[in-house]
């Protein structure tokens, strides 16, 4: 309470908190904005049947659930950054640019995902009303409507990149996710209120078993995102001259969830593709497109097959995302340079090993723990029976580990100005 009244004090973190509020309320008026032509009972019939489109209307902010200008939301700029990730494995200049150049090559790195943004936008805004038109959600638009829908489409998105870069600008939280956990309070309302609608006094066991889980929950992705492993680490004393320098002891923290929320991406785009590709082979040979959209509903339709293959595609590429951001080579190099090693372990390859250990060991739980809160909205519902109850453990995710940035950041500003008015 002392924190957030003295949030309120200082006029500068106060003005910030209040763009900050401006900036996502402009947000959710441009997310009200429909495109031409949409069938709401339609969208949200569909929408309803089909997990996937959910869980993308989670990271479009929730403007993807009434296909508004800014329906997109981030995703495309999101899938650009893990694009230019993945590039600094093949292309050794990109990896150099982002890891060796500081800020500088960063801000390139940022710009390059940035431009490569604008495409993925069109080709997904296009995609999108393509199989959308296809399940008479909305009405099938000409040449010039088509045009008309992806330009607006991608501005939209390039307009909510460029809100949540001026949300980090602020630096009271990260922009992007400030976003998305907009869009995911502003449905929160409507779900509690489905709920009471439907609620009868024989349910009230299973709505207190339901609050439990989600406390719960909660408390484990709180534990998933600051747990860590705090290698000892010992820095040998160096001599220069008349002075000694070394000797200190240190920990180097490896989180628990290295890979953070992308795995989760990386398994719904995996997912999506054969129904993007169902709507591709339409032009080409309508018969087997047909046979391939009907055989990818009917997977998607079968709980146990789908929450299995998604929870394995979660699990798989959470090792693989943190084999890319995690090089046990490099960091053992960096800190046999920088004289420090761990008390026990050979500097060298013997680090290396260790460090590969170590995160191979945490990543297990982490991508265990991840595949579960992927799959959270079946097993709550297979274990009530009730559709109304289901957690979106994505969108609980998302607010958790959010929630827990902006406030280090906040605190962060509040400490820099206690030691400015102790000086």
């Amino acid at each position: 309470m002392n924190k957030l009244l003295q949030i309120f004090r200082i006029k500068d973190i106060r003005n910030k908190i209040f763009i900050v509020i401006g900036l996502l309320v402009a947000f959710r008026l441009l997310a009200s904005i429909p495109i031409p032509g949409v069938d709401p009972a339609r969208l949200a019939e569909y929408l309803g049947s089909n997990q996937i489109f959910n869980f993308l209307n989670i990271f479009s902010g929730g403007s993807l659930s009434n296909l508004s200008i800014v329906m997109l939301g981030v995703g495309p700029y999101i899938t650009a950054t893990i694009i230019m990730q993945l590039l600094t494995i093949i292309f050794p200049k990109f990896k150099e640019l982002y890891y060796e150049e500081g800020e500088r090559g960063k801000a390139k790195f940022n710009q390059y995902s940035r431009l490569i943004t604008i495409p993925l936008a069109a080709v997904q805004a296009y995609s999108f009303l393509a199989l959308l038109a296809s399940q008479g959600v909305i009405d099938k638009p000409g040449l010039f409507g088509s045009i008309t829908n992806v330009v607006i489409i991608t501005a939209g998105s390039m307009l909510t990149l460029w809100i949540g870069e001026l949300i980090s600008e602020q630096k009271v939280g990260n922009g992007i996710s400030l976003v998305i956990v907009a869009g995911i309070l502003s449905g929160l309302p409507g779900q509690i209120q489905l709920a009471l609608a439907t609620f009868t006094s024989s349910d009230l066991p299973i709505y207190i078993g339901f609050l439990a889980i989600a406390v719960l929950l909660i408390a484990g992705v709180v534990y998933l995102n600051e747990g860590e492993r705090k290698v000892p680490i010992t820095y040998a004393r160096r001599v220069r001259g008349n002075k000694m320098f070394g000797g200190a002891s240190s920990y180097l923290p490896l989180k628990v969830n290295q890979a953070g929320m992308i795995p989760l991406i990386f398994a719904v785009s995996v997912l999506l593709f054969p129904q993007f590709l169902a709507q591709i082979t339409t032009f080409f040979s309508p018969g087997f497109s047909v046979k391939l959209t009907n055989l990818v509903s009917s997977f998607m339709n079968n709980q146990l097959l789908y929450g299995i293959f998604y929870f394995g595609l979660v699990f798989a590429f959470t090792y693989f995302y943190t084999s890319i951001t995690f090089n046990p080579e490099e960091i053992s190099k960096n800190l046999q340079r920088s004289g420090g090693f761990i008390p026990g372990i050979r500097p060298g390859d013997s680090t290396s090993h260790y460090f590969s250990k170590t995160i191979s060991r945490l990543t297990l739980f982490g991508a265990a723990f991840l595949g579960l809160i992927a799959i959270m909205p079946i097993l709550v519902q297979a274990v009530t029976g009730i559709a109304v109850l289901t957690i979106s453990g994505t969108a609980l995710l998302i607010v958790v580990a959010v929630a827990l940035e902006t406030m280090r950041q906040i605190n962060s500003q509040l400490t820099v100005r206690e030691y400015d008015s102790f000086e």
